[in-house]
């Protein structure tokens, strides 16, 4: 058989086994949900991106981060959740797990070790991060927290998306599991659906992998085939996002219009300081506050772009847009920002267009104010 720079794609539920011995024998494949050559090699390059000892894949980030929290809880634990979580994993929290006796609190997006600590009872089984955060892209100091709730016998679990793995490595720094959408950048083409929770703890290892065969989690071998074409150009991509978006978030933060520009690798912004000590790089998203006004002039804006899609998700090689606002009120702990916010992924077009594309939205918005 002439060989690939690719692993074979086996579409297959039932898997032959060599023998009557091998049907019960646990240690290797016996049914094609758990995953052949495809997603094997995709766990692989995923765990050494991540350092892990294993990762496993789940069909949607959501997933993943349900089904990471599902794994480790159980009724009477309490969980800790930073307050600017991305909206699903809070409707997750929220709905579902109140339903299976799990308690619920979140803290705020920037409660340093010592807030987040005391927060902690002895129910406390689990804390959820995110930073930066969803929206206002806020810091935690992820390394400190991880440690002392280590100490406390707490596990910990953060939404790393916006590094994607490559510009920062959760469980070096302390982490227990560290979830990523793989549907933003590692896919990088806006087009697959996926999930992974990373983990280096041999018993969670054992308990992720028990959660996706007792839920039936599975993800398609032609998935997992894209998520590893993605994942060859990822550090490629993951510079120029850097790059234009730097651009693109120092333009507008000279801007009359704008009064912030929430972006941790720009000097001077908050969380700037733990940014660069704990990352590599910056990913293409950031959060822009504009001057106040009503939301007939944020509308106004968004309609006026034209190279900058209206739509959620992110991480592609599209650049998009959205308003912010809508998803804050959600909050345990509103964020005061001063004006409306627009949330910006920073594709892989010309910089240059961007900003000229932005200056036409702003223009318009001045008008409409």
């Amino acid at each position: 058989m002439a060989k690939t720079v690719g692993p074979p794609i086996q579409r297959g539920s039932t898997v032959l086994l060599p023998d009557a011995a091998a049907l019960y024998d646990e240690a290797q494949p016996t049914y094609g949900r758990g995953g052949l050559a495809t997603q094997e090699t995709l766990m692989s390059a995923l765990a050494e991106l991540e350092d892990a000892r294993a990762v496993c894949l789940f069909p949607s980030g959501l997933a993943a981060l349900a089904g990471a929290m599902l794994a480790v809880l159980k009724a009477g634990d309490e969980v800790i959740v930073s307050d600017a979580v991305y909206k699903p994993t809070r409707r997750f929290c929220d709905r579902v797990l109140g339903r299976f006796g799990v308690a619920v609190r979140y803290c705020h997006a920037r409660a340093d070790c010592d807030a987040v600590m005391t927060l902690t009872r002895p129910a406390t089984r689990l804390i959820v991060l995110e930073s930066p955060g969803s929206l206002t892209f806020e810091m935690q100091d992820t390394p400190a927290i991880a440690a002392a709730a280590r100490a406390a016998g707490v596990l910990t679990l953060i939404d790393n998306t916006w590094a994607a793995g490559h510009f920062f490595k959760p469980l070096a720094h302390g982490i227990d599991i560290s979830v990523q959408s793989l549907t933003k950048y590692v896919g990088g083409h806006a087009d697959v659906f996926m999930g992974a929770a990373a983990v280096a703890d041999p018993a969670l290892v054992k308990a992720l992998d028990e959660a996706i065969l007792d839920f039936g989690w599975a993800v398609s071998p032609d998935d997992a085939y894209q998520m590893l074409r993605g994942l060859r150009t990822l550090a490629t991509r993951m510079a120029r996002h850097q790059e234009s978006g730097l651009t693109v978030a120092q333009w507008l933060k000279v801007q009359p219009e704008v009064i912030d520009v929430l972006h941790p690798a720009l000097e001077g912004a908050r969380g700037h300081v733990l940014w660069r000590r704990d990352f590599t790089g910056a990913a293409g998203l950031f959060g822009v506050v504009l001057q106040p006004t009503p939301p007939r002039a944020v509308h106004a804006f968004l309609d006026a772009l034209s190279l900058f899609g209206l739509g959620f998700s992110w991480g592609g090689f599209e650049s998009l847009a959205l308003h912010g606002d809508p998803q804050l009120a959600a909050r345990s702990f509103p964020p005061h920002l001063g004006g409306p916010i627009v949330r910006l992924n920073i594709g892989l077009e010309d910089p240059a267009d961007l900003i000229a594309d932005l200056r036409v939205g702003l223009d318009v918005f001045n008008a409409a104010r």
